[in-house]
């Protein structure tokens, strides 16, 4: 451990809070963060805590709000000067998969293909880190939130759709997770030495994992595409336009809150369809530069937090505290008293990206 990071979660009501206790790790990825996210804190950005807590069957974000703000995002975007529509309409029954809830059926889980169709829409829209768009370009900013509206919804859209399934085919196998992520973050680029933490083997993350925030090439990763297009799909049929390596990382990063399933068959199982499927669509598997993985920068000290390393028990907890109240490090703090749906928390994340 080379620093600890504390952040403190907070109820509904703001009566009850638990402090989190985070064990920064010493490797040369590590310390990058750790120096982003000091500056991220210490300049007060705006933390997106509409995208904050995914995953969580029982979050008051759930899927049919959700949806609602596709819609919102989608009609903003529609009605604005850009020269692009959406025609689209999506409902309950197009985005999750219809049918009772059951160990043996999908049903409650995302429907991929409208959620690759929305994503392409925000694709086509925003383009990527190195090849700006110009939809982006010339849109005011309230229609260009909008469009990263796109991005964020589609892709909490499927997690809370994971674990709305899970809750009745396998309780136990929820994917909650925590995405710390700012307006803004500061960025830097990924060099020879920070490859060393990525890998198809990190792709298992342990309960209270903490991981850096790498994904900012706008596109899907490659196990996106092997999980969303299936194990039989072709790089050159995607449905995607833009699955590139990670060249940049930020101060974001995420906190990993299910299961580590790296011990069970089935998901060795899938690690090894996922490198047979890597091998046909012509990338080496043991290829770091593909940077395939989630590279861990720091660990939760579960025990001081917590008082238990039970995953149920901490769940618990954490159902009922989704909001991040505070931060702080040895040199820099914060405090966000706002919340995703206080009246004016739009107009700020509008203000803070202009």
């Amino acid at each position: 451990m080379t620093e600890q990071v504390i952040f403190q979660l907070r109820d509904q009501f703001g009566d009850s809070f638990v402090d989190v206790f985070v064990d920064v790790h010493d490797s040369s990825l590590s310390n990058k963060w750790l120096g982003a996210l000091n500056t991220a804190i210490a300049d007060n950005l705006v933390l997106e805590k509409n995208y904050c807590f995914v995953g969580f069957a029982e979050s008051e974000r759930n899927g049919k709000l959700i949806i609602d703000q596709i819609n919102s995002s989608v009609n903003a975007i529609n009605s604005s000067n850009l020269d692009y529509s959406i025609s689209e309409t999506y409902t309950w029954e197009d985005c999750i998969i219809q049918g009772e809830r059951s160990p043996a059926s999908s049903a409650g889980g995302p429907n991929h293909d409208a959620m690759n169709q929305l994503h392409y829409h925000f694709e086509q829209l925003q383009g990527s880190s190195a090849n700006i768009s110009s939809y982006y370009t010339q849109a005011d900013p309230t229609t260009r939130w909008h469009i990263r509206q796109l991005n964020l919804l589609c892709h909490e859209l499927e997690c809370w759709a994971l674990s709305y399934r899970k809750q009745v085919q396998a309780p136990e196998w929820q994917r909650p997770s925590q995405l710390m992520c700012w307006l803004q973050a500061p960025r830097f680029k990924l060099d020879a030495a920070d490859l060393d933490l990525f890998g198809v083997e990190t792709l298992n993350r342990p309960l209270g994992g903490v991981y850096v925030g790498v994904n900012k090439a706008v596109g899907k990763h490659h196990w996106e595409v092997f999980v969303d297009e299936g194990d039989d799909s072709d790089i050159q049929d995607l449905h995607t336009t833009n699955m590139a390596s990670q060249t940049e990382a930020a101060a974001d990063f995420d906190v990993e809150w299910a299961r580590d399933p790296s011990e069970f068959v089935w998901q060795q199982e899938k690690i090894d369809q996922f490198r047979s499927w890597l091998i046909k669509n012509g990338f080496d598997p043991e290829d770091k530069s593909l940077t395939i993985g989630h590279p861990r920068v720091a660990t939760v000290d579960l025990k001081r937090s917590f008082g238990t390393e039970d995953y149920q028990e901490i769940w618990k907890i954490l159902n009922n505290h989704l909001d991040v109240y505070s931060i702080k490090t040895s040199t820099a703090s914060a405090t966000y008293a706002y919340r995703w749906d206080d009246n004016d928390f739009v107009q700020r994340q509008i203000e803070a990206l202009t």
